[in-house]
């Protein structure tokens, strides 16, 4: 893994070409929205100890189930605006019939930030009338015991609300992926996360002190808080009254005119792709939420609040370091890989040299970050199930570790590993697919979607695995989508005269040797809340050599 790295270092250290300053961006963006991660799920975390004590499964259950409205919302209106938009487009078709000679010209950064900025209005248009369907059909869906929880239609109102607002925050969101302005998302991020888990913390509070039964609704309060504190941080930190700045926040024509742009403001080939990304979301949303809509459909609220703890916790590493990583990597893939050009002899020149270089750097990227990912998963598949029992009576109590939970974030660390290698493997195919070949991936996500639903109905109904059949029905889908996705990257990179290298991503056999000693070791060790401090250290001495060999 060094020598590869180092091979990224060199090509920084003597090449001045834009792919340096993008890795260098890419890195500190990483960084900053990994911080932003760690940060917010610790406040969260902290948070979330404090609710547990005041809260039951089924309210739990309920809350899950009003996120998963809420996150559905913002999906569908704004996923594949957001990876469209990712993709670098440096030229603009010109109109020909006043003059121009060269059929198109580079655009300009205000054109480029311009031209994203309209586009992101389309979110905010798809989002209302989504909102409004998708509440009509929880409220006409839902059972008895979900209906007469306490403030359940104020809190799914405040939801909806909540979701538009964090919608017309789209605009700024553009302008700052745009221009890689990663430290004010990192700001308007934190300020609204601090928002909700203080709204949601307090009201809780506030509720059992009055004697109060307020359900979900501190949920929604908090919610709220987070979308308009998201907008008035964008909105100040973007200077959106300074008449100097080359693009606006309000949709606006783009100059020059051009038949490649709608009534002079969007993009058709943006458009085009943004199209057939939507269509892939949906079978890419109902995989990724597939669970919860599967343990809803056939599982108690008990089983859901027990389900959604222990993916919580156990989606933690994921959340915090792989899907901003991931986020981050899309934008890198894209930018590298794209080959603009404003003549054929360009293209021919860029093809022949900056081109290849480029498929290296992303190819060494990626084989180097696989490999990294699978080093750390190596160590929470040794160290997490053992230790899944003891992590929830700490932190959650007595009465969460009785229930499936543990089970469940045991069978979850497994799932990990797969959960970061197919992340890193789609961004890169989001990033470089052309229209058809993302509809091609489609007709595969079909055909997952049901393997999906399939094993998840035998071990839930047939098998009656509960929350744990969930964990492998997910792992099913994630190996088919990976292996599509390995397939597809491998012809990409070898067409271009590059290649993935197999056994180098693979952990050394040494590593996987200790690695399965100190999970053997470590499912030998009683680890329970109140055990001898001396068999917890011998516990805590096997995990800490796994991870240092590794």
């Amino acid at each position: 893994m060094s020598n590869r790295l180092g091979r990224v270092a060199t090509v920084e250290d003597h090449d001045p070409s834009p792919s340096t300053s993008l890795l260098a961006q890419s890195s500190k963006g990483a960084t900053y929205l990994i911080l932003l991660q760690v940060g917010s799920r610790a406040l969260t975390f902290i948070v979330n100890q404090i609710l547990l004590r005041f809260l039951s499964p089924e309210l739990l259950g309920i809350s899950t189930q009003l996120e998963l409205y809420s996150i559905s919302v913002l999906f569908f209106a704004r996923e594949s605006l957001r990876v469209t938009l990712q993709r670098q487009e440096d030229t603009l078709p010109v109109d020909d019939t006043k003059g121009n000679q060269d059929r198109s010209q580079p655009k300009s950064q205000g054109n480029l930030a311009q031209e994203v900025v309209n586009l992101s209005y389309l979110a905010i248009a798809l989002g209302v009338p989504l909102a409004a369907l998708f509440a009509a059909l929880y409220i006409r869906n839902a059972d008895s015991l979900v209906l007469g929880t306490p403030s359940i239609r104020s809190s799914l109102y405040l939801y909806c609300l909540a979701a538009v607002l964090e919608l017309f925050s789209e605009p700024c969101f553009a302008v700052v992926q745009q221009q890689m302005l990663y430290g004010v998302r990192a700001s308007a991020e934190t300020v609204a996360t601090f928002t909700r888990c203080l709204l949601t913390c307090g009201t809780v509070l506030w509720a059992s002190n009055a004697n109060i039964a307020a359900g979900a609704l501190p949920f929604a309060v908090g919610q709220m808080g987070y979308a308009i504190m998201l907008n008035s941080v964008y909105l100040s930190r973007l200077d959106i009254f300074n008449a100097r700045k080359p693009y606006s926040l309000l949709i606006k024509p783009i100059a020059p005119s051009s038949p490649a742009l709608i009534y002079g403001r969007f993009s058709v080939p943006r458009l085009n792709l943004a199209f057939t990304i939507y269509a892939q979301s949906i079978f890419k949303h109902l995989l990724t939420t597939g669970d919860s809509f599967l343990i809803a459909a056939f599982t108690s609220l008990e089983s859901q609040g027990a389900y959604a703890l222990a993916a919580n916790y156990g989606g933690l590493v994921a959340r915090m370091v792989f899907q901003p990583i991931e986020e981050i990597s899309r934008s890198l893939f894209g930018r590298l890989l794209h080959q603009p050009a404003s003549s054929a002899d360009d293209a021919r020149v860029r093809l022949e040299t900056v081109g290849k270089q480029h498929v290296d750097q992303a190819a060494t990227y990626l084989q180097s970050l696989l490999r990294f990912y699978l080093l750390m998963c190596t160590i929470a598949v040794a160290i997490g199930p053992p230790f899944s029992p003891l992590l929830l009576r700490i932190v959650a109590g007595s009465r969460w570790s009785n229930s499936e939970a543990p089970s469940v974030l045991a069978a979850y660390c497994y799932y990990i590993p797969l959960l970061a290698v197919n992340g890193i493997l789609e961004a890169f195919v989001s990033a470089v697919a052309t229209p058809e070949e993302l509809r091609v991936q489609s007709a595969w996500m079909l055909a997952f979607s049901a393997a999906f639903v399939g094993t998840g109905f035998l071990s839930l109904n047939v098998w009656d695995q509960g929350a744990r059949g969930l964990v492998v029905a997910n792992a099913v889908n994630m190996l088919c989508r990976i292996a599509w996705s390995w397939q597809f990257v491998q012809g990409y990179l070898r067409r271009r005269g590059a290649d993935l290298d197999f056994a180098a991503i693979l952990p050394s056999m040494g590593t996987l040797m200790y690695a399965s000693v100190t999970a053997w070791y470590l499912m030998r060790v009683e680890l329970v809340f109140g055990a001898p401090l001396w068999q917890l250290g011998q516990g805590g001495a096997a995990a800490a050599m796994c991870g240092l060999i590794t």
